[in-house]
């Protein structure tokens, strides 16, 4: 799909119309979300987006009336973040980087309800790189695993901030960074865009000598921290950069287990895992607490692993592939344009 924001925000309505009405029928999310209809902080949320990215909000909005869904209440949901501790988006992210090339593997947590009901789209919007990413009906693309023709990768990871402020919401921010023409701006988006709560990025691409580098960034509302990452590291769902104490934040059970785990899993796979070691590390489901790889309906936090994705990243774009039930459904190359 592509062309305008409003183009776009249609299509994505349509594919999502048919599960869509079920699927927040359900939601305890929704139900605590929709509360904030109408208050003085969702409407600064909304300003603050139409302000910094106004695209994305016609995104939104094509994609509500598409839906048959009040517009407010759409964007309502696109800043569940920002209104909500406990949004079922959870996510495990691995990432190394070598001279040859960037590798980002993440686990799509997520309902239980969406369990074969998302979708990967590819969107060429007008006068943007394009990009293919992971899609929950509703929700802008971006804020999931996706890839863009500017060879850019991005794996975002929850975090469960406890006092949000006015600002852009974090799931506007992460599709926006889909449209940046470079590595540079990319980051400079996550730095500088004044942010209304937090998502944890893993963004790969290459710099302006070629040179592919992948970076760890705690974008939040108090701060951007930005950690150029090398060695074999990991990311659940809680801050875990230096002076992260400062803000407060929400660790779950999951998340804390989560992040252990991998620490016990890393050093087995040496200093250059390839893809296959680390979508075997995130299908793991041992060690002494809650597992990297979510698939029981009583899960504390209410997310189930509902993809794995795979990318490499290359000079010459990112190659993308994804899981679902430990079975490769997808292989993507998405070329770096012109």
């Amino acid at each position: 799909m592509g062309g305008t924001p409003e183009a776009i925000g249609r299509r994505l309505g349509e594919l999502a119309k048919p599960v869509f009405a079920a699927y927040m029928a359900q939601s305890s999310a929704w139900a605590a979300v929709s509360r904030w209809r109408g208050s003085a902080f969702a409407q600064q949320l909304r300003a603050a987006a139409e302000r910094h990215f106004p695209a994305h909000v016609a995104e939104i909005d094509a994609m509500a009336a598409a839906l048959d869904w009040p517009a407010h209440d759409l964007f309502l949901w696109n800043c569940r973040g920002e209104l909500i501790h406990n949004a079922p988006d959870g996510c495990t992210t691995l990432a190394v980087c070598t001279p040859e090339a960037g590798l980002i593997a993440h686990n799509e947590d997520g309902d239980p309800h969406l369990r074969g009901r998302c979708a990967v789209v590819e969107i060429e919007p007008v006068g943007k790189p394009g990009f293919v990413s992971f899609y929950y009906p509703g929700s802008l693309p971006g804020h999931t695993f996706a890839a863009s023709r500017a060879g850019l990768a991005q794996a975002i990871n929850n975090v469960r901030i406890r006092e949000p402020r006015v600002g852009v919401p974090r799931m506007i921010l992460a599709r926006a960074v889909l449209d940046a023409a470079t590595l540079a701006d990319a980051l400079a988006l996550l730095r500088d865009t004044p942010r209304a709560s937090g998502f944890h990025h893993t963004l790969g691409g290459t710099d302006a000598a070629g040179q592919v580098r992948v970076y760890s960034v705690e974008a939040t509302a108090q701060r951007s921290s930005i950690v150029e990452l090398g060695a074999p590291s990991g990311h659940a769902n809680h801050l875990i950069h230096a002076g992260c104490e400062n803000e407060a934040q929400i660790v779950t059970d999951s998340s804390r287990d989560r992040q252990a785990r991998i620490a016990e899993l890393l050093p087995a796979l040496g200093a250059r895992p390839d893809g296959e070691a680390f979508v075997r590390t995130l299908q793991d489901r041992a060690g002494a607490g809650l597992p990297i790889y979510r698939d029981d309906p009583r899960d504390p936090d209410d997310e189930n692993t509902l993809a794995t994705a795979c990318m490499r990243v290359e000079p010459r774009g990112v190659t993308f592939d994804v899981w679902q039930d430990g079975v490769r459904t997808l292989g993507l190359q998405v070329e770096r344009g012109a």
